[in-house]
């Protein structure tokens, strides 16, 4: 099925562009979420108003995001969790969680399915991305560590190499 896209579609296209579509697809989704419509010689003639219109919308909502984007981008997030002796979690750090911790530092409005990483199961740093927009992806870092044990926030280089040496000594005070 051929469909012309009235709005951008995450992973398929900018709204103007003619695309090939599973019939499934297409019907289902596409057409009644008001994305797409038929690709008829109607609809194709007026694929350049919709590709202005949207361009217009899309700076728009570029300019607006813009500030949310600065401040999102390089946001460090803790967790801390029960895990196991390999560093396995007994759960995981889901989207919702992520996007509630991003909302309460920095008083945004951030839905869980812009968070772009699958579910985060093992202790250690993490990269994710926030999708704002196709245009604006900022990228935040999160940290899980292991439920009473204090975390090091990597200020600089130096910082990353003590902090191993702190470890290895509360871990020679433990065992004696």
């Amino acid at each position: 099925m051929k469909v012309l896209l009235i709005k951008d579609v995450y992973k398929l296209g900018r709204a103007g562009d003619v695309k090939k579509v599973a019939d499934g697809y297409g019907r289902n989704f596409l057409l009644p979420q008001g994305f797409a419509v038929l690709a008829t010689m109607g609809a194709l003639k007026q694929a350049d108003k919709i590709r202005s219109q949207a361009t217009i919308r899309r700076t728009q909502l570029n300019n607006e995001l813009g500030g949310i984007a600065e401040k999102v981008n390089g946001t460090v997030i803790t967790f801390s969790s029960k895990a196991g002796e390999t560093g396995k979690l007994y759960g995981s750090i889901t989207t919702q969680m992520i996007a509630d911790a991003v909302n309460s530092k920095l008083g945004t409005e951030i839905d869980r399915r812009a968070v772009e990483i699958q579910p985060i199961r093992n202790l250690g740093e993490h990269k994710a991305k926030i999708r704002l927009t196709m245009d604006l992806v900022p990228e935040i870092k999160i940290i899980v560590h292991r439920e009473g044990e204090s975390v090091v926030l990597p200020a600089s280089p130096v910082a990353e190499k003590q902090a191993p040496a702190e470890e290895v000594e509360e871990a020679a005070v433990a065992a004696e």
